[in-house]
């Protein structure tokens, strides 16, 4: 897969439905308050975004946040303002699974409804033989200041250049 978003492009606003963390959300019956996030809100920050096809899955629940949560302070380090996943579940899910991951405000847990987001940069899959619809493909970026300075797409199944090592390396 080819993004049609490439290095020194910038990104195409978007808007995704996110729940802030906040410390009643350690309640499990608790839901949180639905808000959204614009990628306005980049404006003049570093930004890491890491996607995956959808929150809960087996590759990315146990092998591609864990370890982008582990590096928090390493890519803090290194001067990102903000570390976000996105997937196109909704942002109940993705609000559940960041609290079952022990993201807490570290790491924003977006939701690209319906994938729109990702599909107008290239970055759509369509899993619907796998029953799972149209999904946000494995990618990450590195954005600072709305420009994208790294962009790479995971062309077989498992997390390499969409991974949290891959990403700290070329900050």
């Amino acid at each position: 897969m080819a993004p049609s978003i490439k290095v020194g492009d910038t990104i195409p606003k978007g808007e995704f439905g996110y729940i802030p963390y906040a410390p009643e959300l350690e309640d499990n019956l608790a839901c949180g308050v639905p808000g959204k996030i614009s990628t306005d809100d980049w404006k003049g920050k570093k930004v890491v975004l890491f996607s995956v096809p959808g929150a809960f899955t087996p590759t990315c629940h146990t092998n591609h946040l864990p370890p982008y949560l582990a590096k928090h302070a390493e890519f803090k380090a290194k001067g990102v303002d903000v570390i976000a996943v996105v997937a196109a579940n909704d942002l109940f899910v993705m609000s559940g699974w960041a609290r079952f991951e022990g993201c807490k405000d570290k790491i924003l847990a977006l939701s690209d409804t319906y994938a729109k987001w990702s599909e107008s940069l290239g970055l759509s899959v369509d899993l619907t033989e796998r029953g799972l619809g149209l999904r946000t493909a494995r990618y990450a970026m590195i954005i600072d200041d709305l420009v994208v300075k790294y962009i790479e797409v995971e062309s077989a199944p498992g997390v390499s250049v969409s991974g949290a090592e891959a990403v700290l390396g070329k900050l």
